[in-house]
């Protein structure tokens, strides 16, 4: 019996694992001083090990936020098997100085649990809206953690790895999804979306 084998037998037992990394974006470090390490992330590099580890620890599957501005770079990195899904919002912060706004975020995502030809279609884009009063810098909202949920086609029974946990939303909202808790309240701007 094959070690591929045995990984198919504990998945089909235990559910699959999967990762979702929201590391501080290429060349943004600065803006989270309370981390010593966040100027590490403005190195390429520490992106290129990143996306090893996801390879190498979440065969299973894997979803990388990053900003526009990166995206030609880790995406050229990831390698071809991956895609590429965007966060629209509709309602986001404008930045002095930068028009056009950037008012949308790529995710780089790999595997997942194959779809079945009757399952429901998921989007390669989700539009929500930005997560305000959340006390941390690039808090993601409820709708967006639910797409990248359904971009793995994850399911209860499986476990998902937050690599970067910041502000817990997106574990909150992955309870949520397996059941594992009641509903989140919804934020002033969530309520507005929904």
């Amino acid at each position: 019996m094959t070690a591929l084998t045995d990984r198919m037998r504990t998945c089909a037992a235990h559910g699959m694992t999967f990762a979702y990394a929201d590391p501080p974006y290429l060349g943004c470090g600065k803006l989270y001083p309370e981390h010593p390490a966040a100027r590490d992330w403005d190195d390429p590099h520490t992106h290129y090990r990143l996306i090893d580890r996801l390879f190498d620890e979440y065969p299973d599957g894997w979803v990388l936020s990053c900003h526009e501005p990166s995206l030609h770079i880790l995406r050229a990195y990831a390698g071809r098997d991956c895609r590429t899904g965007i966060w629209v919002k509709p309602f986001a912060v404008f930045k002095p100085n930068v028009n056009p706004a950037y008012a949308w975020e790529p995710v780089i995502f790999r595997g997942g649990r194959k779809f079945e030809r009757y399952d429901d279609k998921v989007r390669d884009w989700v539009a929500a809206n930005i997560r305000m009063q959340s006390g941390t810098i690039g808090s993601k909202p409820r709708d967006f953690c639910r797409w990248v949920f359904s971009l793995l086609n994850a399911r209860q029974g499986d476990t998902l790895d937050d690599l970067f946990p910041g502000s817990s939303a997106v574990a909150a909202a992955w309870a949520e999804w397996t059941g594992d808790q009641s509903p989140l309240p919804l934020l002033p701007l969530e309520m507005s979306a929904s």
